[in-house]
């Protein structure tokens, strides 16, 4: 049987990774800050990157599903010996690496700098490592884009966009990218690159916001508003503590087209992901019960 190390085996990624592990035959220990209740095939260590007491000297794989630039740091001075890590970027370390904001460009340096780190600590011994880069990530309704569009909107019954949102998207499930983590593993293809993991349908920034609010109930409106009246809205919204994390750079990018080829992906290694079709669980919205007959 073979062993895993999984960090990140509570966030949105890990939470359907590690049943699939353990369902494949695979022996997990994840390490996390908070007690976990027990789960099959799972035996959780408390901790973190900083200290985490009690780690195996060496196993089959390290599954990095969390912060790149916190485990390249462990994984660099970390004791555990393995042949493969599978970890976790993002392609903001490409769509944001122009951006006005200070804080986006801080981020695609700190990605740079961890996907370097990696690459060259599993050269340096003698492993494999392997980068994935999801797009824009949904399905555990904790993520900070579509879920958080799905409160607002739940809670006014409608969402403003400005005007001209037609910038590509390609929304990408958590279970496709749990599926694709384990998928890598034993694919020498896969033996130092990164591949980005898009979503299986590409449409407009509008039209995957209206999805959105249609999964909602009672479905809730979509307002496009002209360019001066939004900003007028935001400012506003702004000022009154609501709508912080909506940067200026956010707004303008819902005219950019991000989308990534999956070719490589799914040649090398099987990729398939889902078309987007959210539901209330994936917004992190109750599901309605249906009506009795």
């Amino acid at each position: 049987m073979r062993t895993a190390l999984v960090f990140g085996g509570t966030g949105q990624i890990g939470a359907p990774l590690l049943p699939r592990l353990h369902g494949a035959g695979w022996q997990v220990i994840a390490v996390s800050r908070r007690p976990q209740r027990p789960q099959p095939g799972v035996r959780w260590l408390a901790g973190g990157f900083e200290r985490c007491d009690d780690l195996p000297a060496r196993v089959d794989a390290i599954f990095s599903l969390g912060p790149l630039d916190r485990f390249a740091a462990w994984y660099a001075h970390g004791g555990v010996e393995t042949a493969r890590v599978v970890a976790f970027g993002s392609t903001s370390v490409e769509t944001k690496v122009a951006s006005d904001d200070a804080h986006e460009r801080d981020l695609v340096a700190r990605l740079q700098s961890g996907e370097t780190s990696v690459f060259a600590t599993a050269r340096q011994r003698g492993a494999a490592a392997t980068l994935l880069r999801p797009t824009l990530v949904y399905g555990a309704g904790r993520d900070q884009t579509l879920t958080r569009i799905a409160a607002i909107a739940g809670r006014l019954g409608a969402f403003v966009l400005p005007r001209g949102a037609t910038g590509l998207r390609q929304p990408v499930h958590v279970e496709d990218l749990a599926a694709a983590a384990l998928a890598v593993v034993d694919v020498p293809a896969t033996h130092g690159r990164a591949y980005a993991l898009p979503g299986g349908e590409t449409l407009e920034y509008r039209e995957m916001v209206a999805r959105t609010l249609a999964a909602l109930t009672p479905p809730a409106r979509l307002i496009e508003a002209p360019a001066p009246l939004f900003r007028g809205a935001l400012a506003l919204a702004r000022l009154t503590g609501r709508m912080q994390g909506l940067s200026d750079a956010a707004i303008a990018r819902m005219r950019q087209d991000l989308a990534f080829d999956a070719t490589p992906a799914a040649t090398d290694f099987g990729y398939a992901p889902r078309v987007f079709a959210p539901d209330a669980r994936a917004l992190g919205r109750k599901a309605t019960p249906p009506d009795n007959p």
